[in-house]
């Protein structure tokens, strides 16, 4: 990618209307642009983070076996009646709208009363036990304050997963793995270290849930951990009770701000026996198959990620989700050697973005490449060229150094 050819430029202020971290550096990177309160639109740069992150939830989802799928946003009102989470009162965060041709429809928050329906076309005896699937889907939430750039939003991309199993003993096993597969996504994400599996409130889905929460000086929900053991609750739940089932003494837990990146339920059979998701197990019974709910907030682990990797200057994006693993800038005197190195790391297969604009300075291209986050930067100028070299800096580094152009093509971005 030239950066001549990017339509997005930076900006050198934050909009005064955000007052998230991750916001500000996202829509000055040209990363985002926001279309108002809660909705944003992700261009270039954005989306091909996304995709990153995508890609490591794919990559794990699919290593469980589970098979991805795509369903409509809009839902049928009678469904969600079924379980009674149609009504305000139980879910207050959905978006409905009237249709022409009569009758109410809602636009899609969560999946599991459609998935289960659906899969009563698919499952009929034990044999056809386990289904598991997920999607990358936008869901539309109604929030009351939509705040924290795309860690909160009325609209957000999600990648869901359902579990559908014929046995307590077979849910438990894929739920204890699934619990797994969430912690290599957040570590490969860059924020495992600091995200913790967390006892919450199950809210509008279940009794209670785990929840995924990373520490971060902008989150919204407070939770009490123990960094040795690892065990993590939120505040809302915490009481003797649960101290007691978890066996930890109140005394040894400390209170810190977090944000939540991923949420998983268990819902037993409940769910499957209101919508009618029965299947013949091996006795002849006709029973309700078992269900398990798993969520990750792709946009939200995004904006995270934001927040836990940046400096005054800018973002620093883990290699694994950057945009681009390499930063090739050119400065005067060094464009023709910049032009050349341009064509032979696309050859080697470089994931690199080149800055060949004429019309910034020096000093607005460094800037810019600090502010975008790339994990190498490459600079090739008049300077560089008479020891035969460019420049490389790390953005996780503070120094610099210079390496010969044919080094450069062997040189591994980590």
């Amino acid at each position: 990618m030239r950066q001549s050819f990017l339509f997005t430029a930076t900006r050198r202020e934050a909009p005064k209307d955000e007052e998230s971290t991750n916001a500000k550096l996202l829509i000055r990177g040209g990363f985002l642009h926001k279309e108002m309160a809660g909705a944003y639109a992700f261009l270039p740069l954005g989306l091909r983070v996304l995709e990153n992150i995508k890609r490591i939830i794919r990559e794990e989802m699919n290593a469980l076996g589970a098979q991805e799928i795509l369903m409509t946003t809009l839902q049928r009102k009678e469904l969600w009646e079924t379980t009674n989470r149609w009504d305000d009162k139980e879910v207050d965060v959905w978006f409905k709208s009237t249709l022409h041709a009569g009758g109410e429809v809602g636009f899609g928050w969560s999946h599991e009363e459609p998935i289960a329906d659906m899969l009563k076309s698919h499952v009929e005896s034990f044999r056809d036990l386990p289904v598991y699937v997920h999607q990358f889907q936008p869901k539309l939430r109604n929030e009351l304050r939509a705040k924290s750039g795309i860690m909160r939003g009325r609209e957000f991309l999600m990648n869901d997963m359902y579990s559908f199993d014929s046995s307590e003993e077979h849910h438990t096993a894929f739920y204890n793995q699934a619990i797994k597969a969430y912690e290599r996504v957040f570590e490969r994400a860059g924020i495992g270290e600091d995200t913790f599996m967390t006892f919450a409130s199950g809210g509008a889905f279940t009794k209670f849930s785990h929840e995924f929460q990373t520490i971060i000086d902008a989150g919204e929900d407070k939770i009490y951990l123990n960094h040795e053991k690892r065990i993590a609750i939120n505040e809302e739940v915490l009481n003797e009770v649960v101290l007691q089932e978890l066996g930890i003494r109140r005394d040894e837990l400390v209170e810190v701000k977090t944000a939540e990146v991923g949420n998983i339920f268990n819902f037993g059979t409940a769910k499957c026996e209101q919508l009618g998701l029965l299947f013949t197990n091996e006795a002849g019974k006709r029973v309700p198959a078992w269900l398990g709910s798993y969520g990750i907030g792709v946009t939200r682990l995004m904006g995270v990620i934001v927040e836990k990797h940046h400096d005054e200057k800018g973002i620093i994006w883990p290699s694994s989700v950057a945009p681009f693993r390499m930063h090739l800038v050119a400065l005067p005197g060094g464009e023709t050697i910049a032009e050349k190195l341009y064509g032979d790391l696309q050859s080697k297969g470089t994931d690199v973005l080149y800055d060949d604009r004429v019309s910034a300075s020096p000093g607005e291209k460094l800037m810019d490449a600090d502010l975008l986050g790339i994990p190498l930067r490459v600079v090739v100028s008049e300077r560089t060229l008479k020891e035969d070299g460019v420049e490389i800096k790390k953005r996780t580094e503070a120094d610099s150094q210079i390496i010969k152009i044919h080094d450069l093509l062997a040189y591994e971005v980590i």
